[in-house]
């Protein structure tokens, strides 16, 4: 069974830079950056790899000085769970500012909670903080480090801090590396080009990523909570409560799942005339679904399937996707006769054709009704998606097939298809070699994928086809 990962939590007043900073450790831009206290909410999760050893990283909410957000408490709650789980603290103060009374608050607290402490002075690339930096020695931590979260300087002496403490070698899970320059002194170091040992083959790697993704306020942080029976993730009736793309770690029958937890989806004129948080919200939301291997399209049963829910699915199906389609809420659904389950799936397929292949469930994340069959579901479709099926067997497939419904072109020319490969899994894809035809008419099209899921499997996930004419 895969080893619990080590736990650094970046922890500090809003707006000394944990974001900017847990981008620049990941490799990533999960965490949004934006000039307003109180913009992270949540406690994200990143795993980090660095000179062979991976840690999980955690961006805490700014847990004190001012906010105006009015799920301050709430935030400041996760934080501090946050600080009690983590195995180091890496405690960052603004070099610029100086040190101020909320420094020292944070310092009293994270002596109490008896961790390994690290102080990282920020945006010391300016001199005045680099002159005011001996004023944070009274905090007593040891060692103090001087770096740049925005331009990459000391971050490279902080990793190596934290590794010697906490670090695991050869783990397993390196997936996380810097996406731009990191420097060490006076010299700047690159990612690598190519690394296989931090860059697992996709098709080996030994966690599955599933992203929650819907409108605002369809139930999506409760869902998470309920699966990692845990308050991981903030909860609350105001639209909007998660910001940022929120990943947390679920073992399941010794498998290992990174849940990713999305703000809410709302329609493009909406989202612009929510500012730029939301409208980076939504953009991060929409890298997840490109990220995963199976999304959980979640749709409120009360309210019912709208138009956005499959512009959501849309976007899953067109990054091929593995998809679920989650009715949450069910537990608020007055049953009026026993045809009503068929009838509110007929109109789900109805409303999204295109994802005819996606199972659906019917749960309650507030109860936790069938919800754990979402995660059997998701593990059944993420196995099906990798699935190669061998030449010869696709081939005496295509044989029977077509001696009993012969293909047609659009332009209702005669085909005949000679030879059918395998190309790819996640999606599974297929390219088919033909006489004479460069397409199949779109019905037909459909047709094929859906005796290849008969046949096959493929729960859950697009098929794609291609059809070349074979060369001469």
């Amino acid at each position: 069974m895969p080893r619990r990962l080590p736990t650094v939590a970046l922890v500090g007043r809003p707006n000394v830079g944990k974001s900017t900073l847990f981008n620049r450790m990941t490799g990533s831009r999960r965490a949004i950056v934006a000039p307003v206290a109180g913009t992270t909410r949540d406690a994200l999760e990143r795993p980090v790899a660095w000179q062979g050893a991976t840690f999980e990283l955690f961006d805490t909410g700014g847990l004190y000085g001012a906010s105006e957000d009015p799920l301050h408490e709430l935030v400041v709650r996760h934080g501090r769970h946050a600080i009690a789980n983590a195995d180091l603290l890496v405690m960052l103060v603004d070099g610029r500012e100086g040190l101020v009374s909320g420094d020292e608050q944070i310092a009293q607290e994270l002596r109490r909670a008896g961790k390994p402490v690290l102080l990282a002075i920020n945006k010391t690339d300016d001199k005045r903080a680099r002159a005011a930096a001996t004023d944070f020695f009274v905090l007593g931590f040891d060692p103090v480090l001087e770096i740049s979260a925005e331009h990459g300087d000391g971050v490279a002496e902080l990793l190596d801090e934290i590794v010697k403490r906490v670090g695991i070698r050869d783990s397993g899970f390196g997936i996380g590396r810097p996406s731009h320059s990191i420097r060490r002194g006076s010299h700047s170091i690159e990612p690598p080009e190519s690394d296989e040992s931090q860059i697992p083959n996709p098709e080996s790697r030994q966690e599955t990523r599933v992203a929650i993704v819907g409108r605002p306020n369809v139930g999506k942080s409760s869902l998470v909570n309920r699966l990692l029976k845990e308050e991981r993730v903030l909860v609350s009736d105001m639209p909007g409560t998660t910001r940022d793309a929120i990943d947390s770690i679920l073992m399941w029958h010794k498998r290992r799942f990174r849940i990713v937890d999305t703000a809410g989806m709302r329609r493009p004129g909406r989202v612009e005339r929510g500012g730029k948080v939301e409208l980076v919200s939504v953009a991060l939301a929409k890298e997840s679904i490109a990220d995963a291997d199976v999304v959980a399209l979640l749709v409120d049963a009360k309210a019912g399937v709208t138009d956005q829910d499959a512009a959501i699915g849309g976007e899953a199906d067109r990054a091929g996707r593995g998809i679920v389609i989650v009715a949450n809420k069910w537990d608020l659904v007055k049953v009026a006769d026993a045809t009503f389950v068929k009838k509110f799936d007929e109109e789900i397929r109805r409303r999204m054709k295109f994802l005819e292949y996606a199972p659906i469930l019917h749960i309650s994340a507030l109860t936790g009704e069938r919800a754990s069959k979402l995660i059997e579901t998701i593990e059944r479709i993420a196995v099906a998606r990798r699935v190669r099926v061998p030449t010869p067997a696709l081939n005496r497939f295509v044989e029977a097939v077509t001696a009993a419904n012969p293909p047609v072109s659009p332009g209702r020319r005669h085909v005949r298809i000679l030879y059918a490969a395998q190309i790819g899994v996640a999606p599974p894809s297929f390219v088919f070699f033909t006489n004479v035809a460069t397409t199949f008419h779109f019905s037909y099209q459909r047709f094929l994928v859906n005796k290849l899921r008969e046949e096959f499997g493929f729960v859950g996930s697009p098929i794609r086809v291609q059809v070349r004419r074979r060369k001469k």
